[in-house]
């Protein structure tokens, strides 16, 4: 259980590191626009993978993240049923129902939203090289 705590707190530290440096960068890029603006194209284009190259190592994290966490809580599930109580089993049965005790009609994995803020970044990046490309 240590591992899988240790995990998500890892986790927490990408995510914290990946959030500064994409805010950083939006916040140099909008300051920037207006020379942007008066870029040559591969300047634009530059920025813009400038911003996707984080948020692709970023999602593939999370990705990986995720697939190792899955991993563990099979195998903590699996030693759960040599043992009395079904503590982490039992707590994912409860969140799985429908509607979940807490009241509301699904239980929603921060895995899920997680895993959008990258796609957010890019799309802002993405938009960036579209109005300039456009303008």
């Amino acid at each position: 259980m240590e591992m899988a705590d240790r995990v998500s707190a890892r986790r927490g530290t990408a995510n914290a590191l990946f959030l500064s440096v994409q805010t950083a960068l939006v916040t140099v890029v909008g300051f920037g626009i207006p020379r942007l603006e008066e870029s040559t194209w591969w300047a634009v284009l530059a920025v813009t993978m400038a911003g996707f190259t984080p948020s692709g190592a970023w999602w593939l994290q999370l990705r990986s993240y995720r697939d190792l966490h899955t991993a563990k809580f099979k195998v903590i599930n699996e030693l759960e049923n040599s043992l009395p109580v079904r503590i982490f089993a039992e707590e994912w049965d409860y969140l799985k129902e429908d509607p979940i005790p807490a009241g509301r009609k699904r239980y929603a994995e921060l895995g899920i939203s997680e895993r959008l803020v990258p796609w957010v970044f890019a799309a802002v990046y993405l938009l960036i090289l579209t109005g300039t490309l456009l303008r």
